[in-house]
């Protein structure tokens, strides 16, 4: 189960990237808008829809909480967990008793969990069909390792700075695939750091959620 936490994490959108091309404001403004979302989105919390490249679906909720923190809770189709601490993300698979850690600005989601990251030297808007919609794909051309993502927003009156997440590739390395849908999203809930805790199933031999 670990290689599909491993691919939420590795990181254009795909139910978004079919889309026809039209006119859009600038792409230096978009880049802003986006920059100005990410850095207003103290908190958000979220139900998600994970997509494999095999095309199998993983449901969960998302918590974020800038900068750093986040949490991937998997439903019972899956017995995963990932945790992002400010520091680094954590990928559990209870079904094994296997953990794996890495620092966040290793990943494709570096992008969205720092919010003072100059997306003007890695951010390329993807221009969609709707002007309401917004792309933008991220990538460290000097460190291809790191992987590629591609996040979507929507324009919506009352979201931080106007904008809401609805979702994102990721691309790794090795051309690993997997698309994250967002619905239900909530912005500047209360959310507790303890919400960012887990068990360590090597020493605790059991779930730990």
């Amino acid at each position: 189960m670990l290689r599909y936490a491993l691919a939420i994490v590795s990181a254009p959108l795909a139910f978004a990237a079919s889309v026809p091309v039209t006119a859009q404001q600038s792409p230096a403004d978009d880049i802003n808008a986006i920059s100005n979302h990410l850095r207003a989105m103290t908190t958000m919390t979220a139900n998600f829809t994970q997509t494999s490249r095999n095309g199998q679906l993983l449901p969960g909720k998302l918590t974020l909480k800038q900068p750093g923190r986040i949490r991937f809770q998997y439903g019972k189709e899956a017995n995963l967990l990932i945790v992002g601490d400010g520091k680094a993300l954590t990928m559990i698979d209870y079904e094994v008793n296997q953990v794996q850690r890495w620092p966040i600005k290793n990943s494709p989601l570096g992008a969205l969990l720092n919010p003072e990251r100059d997306l003007s030297k890695y951010g390329k808007i993807i221009p969609t069909r709707n002007p309401n919609v917004l792309s933008v794909e991220v990538r460290d051309p000097k460190r291809p390792e790191y992987g590629v993502i591609t996040m979507i927003f929507t324009k919506v009156a009352g979201a931080p700075a106007g904008l809401r997440l609805d979702g994102w590739v990721s691309l790794d390395s090795k051309n690993n695939r997997t698309s994250i849908r967002l619905s239900d999203q909530k912005f500047g809930v209360p959310v507790a750091n303890k919400a960012f805790n887990w068990t360590d199933p090597r020493r605790k031999g059991r779930r730990g959620r």
